[in-house]
């Protein structure tokens, strides 16, 4: 039987690949459980400091198994609450950044898991929907608060309350996934911004990830009053910045 989760490193970056492609990577417990071990595995690896999420093509994932939801509904509990059996909640505590490599569609609870990433990539034939409604069941992996933050409160309603499916270029336009690109470029391209994300300071990477991730909770005055506290407790290394200075440069240039 083939592993519900592939996993492959490629220098500091771990990517992480949903691997049920015959049942469009639906989540039953087993795969919840396969994805969030991964997931915490790359989050203790000192040698990782970027993951990339995608799935096994067609599909990203289709969300929840709805045999299994339809039968014992066991995966509505997935693995457990805590991240070593949560995909979900693995995501939730990463300190390290995750991009999302969306291959396919991205469905409902799939849809969650992309949410759950710092950002997304496309291939041209992904698509997105939530289909909670479609189901009759309601969110539990993130969808309330996180695809308003992507898209808008009132496109988010639409996209929750119609069940109706969102293609990449839309996606796109609507601010969902940062860039679309050709199917067979997705995954190199993901890693390669994962490689950007490595190349930097880790320490300064993951600073920058929680401050972003704290703030999105805060009002703009309470968020600001954050950034200055880190700001103030920051401790700069001069010999770092020298080591690093004419890498920085040179990258610069070549943008």
């Amino acid at each position: 039987m083939p592993d519900l989760v592939l996993v492959d490193t490629d220098a500091r970056v771990r990517i992480v690949t949903l691997n049920r492609p015959e049942a469009r990577n639906a989540l039953d417990t087993a795969l919840q459980r396969a994805s969030a071990a991964a997931l915490v595995a790359a989050e203790a690896d000192d040698g990782i400091d970027v993951v990339v999420l995608t799935g096994a093509d067609p599909a990203f994932c289709a969300g929840l198994d709805l045999r299994e939801l339809g039968s014992t509904g066991d995966n509505l509990k997935g693995g457990g609450d805590g991240p070593e059996g949560n995909p979900f909640a693995a995501l939730w505590q990463m300190t390290k950044p995750v991009v999302g490599a969306i291959n396919g569609a991205c469905v409902t609870g799939g849809f969650e898991l992309a949410l759950a990433c710092d950002f997304l990539v496309a291939s041209e034939r992904a698509k997105f929907g939530d289909t909670h409604a479609r189901v009759g069941v309601t969110p539990g992996g993130g969808m309330s608060v996180f695809l308003p933050e992507a898209v808008g409160v009132r496109m988010a309603k639409q996209m929750s309350l119609t069940g109706n499916f969102v293609d990449a270029p839309r996606a796109l336009e609507l601010g969902l996934v940062n860039e679309v690109v050709p199917h067979h470029e997705l995954v190199p391209r993901a890693v390669e911004l994962a490689h950007d994300i490595s190349g930097n300071d880790q320490h300064a990477v993951r600073n920058l990830k929680q401050l972003y991730d704290e703030n999105r909770k805060l009002s703009g005055a309470d968020a600001i009053a954050n950034e200055q506290r880190r700001f103030r407790s920051w401790r700069v290394d001069p010999a770092e910045v020298e080591r690093r200075r004419a890498e920085v440069v040179a990258r610069g240039r070549n943008q």
